[in-house]
């Protein structure tokens, strides 16, 4: 079976075909579709979608393009490559996949701080699905492209859809929520799958931070000892205000002021957990066993999830405050990213 990650309207599109393309001697196969639009679409009428389609039992095909119908003219439609085919003999250990860099992103200083964040922490990869940046970001972007960290996919998706900045279609009656973010993470599961062992499903602004271990190798073996049937690690998340902040000297430095963004070092007060509601997590997931994700969730795996306690590690979220009515004595004080300040600083 070959699986087509797609945006579909989950009530105006009945019927796809997956044409296979034989190469050697212009042979097409032609099988219909089935259409499984994601179960996270957050009321948005285009959702995630896998198109499911049968390959030729006597031929493995190389490239599959879709069509409305099983007959036509396919002469103007894109030929996909099917991924995943041969299987990299040497997968990196931890993937990050960031989505979607959008809205002319220009938070620099925290982009970098983070960057460097991930490869103290173990990171090989950071896969950025790009919609916008500012000028200065795509400098950025670039040197930790020739450094050979990050992977660029372009995102485009304003340009085929009304796109909103928010996660539910009652908040912004759009197309699809938070520039179609679930089909990127999804998209970077399949795209990663035998070029990593791990990844991280986590946001631009947000660390996975280790407390009980001091990286994320040692922590994941650890996990497999303890949950061998894991494929899917869940971990909290919480909100260090940007608004709120810890001034200490040895973090004030006179060349990082004239650069625009947050400086996470100096936000090291965290916002109290809320009665009755639960923290929203973030994921770090074996790519090989994960069939369908959410933002905050897998949907489908061939495994066990799993929810790491706080004390074990915790998402970092440098952000506005959800309780910004909060006084500062009920903030809590968590230093645990000061942990790594001589590296990260240096």
């Amino acid at each position: 079976m070959t699986r087509v990650i797609s945006i579909v309207h989950h009530e105006e599109v009945e019927e796809l075909y997956c044409w296979f393309c034989r190469s050697a001697n212009g042979e097409i196969y032609i099988s219909k579709a089935e259409i499984d639009v994601h179960s996270d679409r957050f009321g948005f009428p285009y959702g995630t979608t896998d198109l499911k389609c049968l390959e030729p039992e006597n031929w493995k095909p190389n490239n599959v393009l879709m069509h409305w119908s099983p007959k036509g003219d396919i002469d103007q439609l894109p030929h996909f490559e099917i991924r995943n085919r041969d299987p990299e003999d040497s997968p990196v250990e931890f993937t990050v996949c960031i989505s979607t860099m959008y809205g002319e992103y220009n938070n620099i200083l925290q982009f970098v701080q983070s960057m460097e964040m991930y490869k103290i922490l173990g990171v090989d990869r950071v896969v950025i699905y790009k919609n916008s940046c500012s000028p200065l970001m795509e400098k950025v972007l670039d040197y930790y492209i020739a450094e050979g960290i990050v992977e660029i996919i372009p995102w485009p998706i304003d340009s085929y859809l009304k796109v909103s900045s928010y996660w539910h279609y009652s908040m912004d009656p759009k197309d699809i929520g938070y520039y179609g973010q679930i089909t990127a993470l999804n998209d970077c599961i399949y795209r990663n799958m035998y070029r990593s062992k791990y990844v991280l499903l986590n946001d631009i602004d947000e660390i996975i931070l280790p407390v009980k271990y001091p990286n994320w190798k040692t922590m994941m073996q650890n996990f497999h000892v303890q949950h061998p049937k894991a494929v899917a690690f869940n971990f909290e998340n919480h909100i260090f205000p940007k608004t709120i902040f810890t001034f200490n000297d040895a973090f004030n430095i006179s060349s990082w002021r004239t650069v625009p963004g947050v400086n996470i070092l100096q936000h090291v007060l965290r916002e109290p957990d809320q009665k009755d509601k639960v923290n929203p997590q973030k994921m770090i997931v074996d790519p090989r066993k994960v069939a369908q994700t959410s933002v905050h969730s897998v949907l489908q795996a061939y495994g066990d999830e799993v929810y790491v306690s706080m004390d074990v590690a915790l998402v970092y979220h440098c952000r506005v405050p959800l309780q910004a009515k909060l006084p500062r004595e009920s903030l809590i004080n968590d230093t645990t990213l000061w942990r790594y300040n001589v590296t990260l600083v240096s």
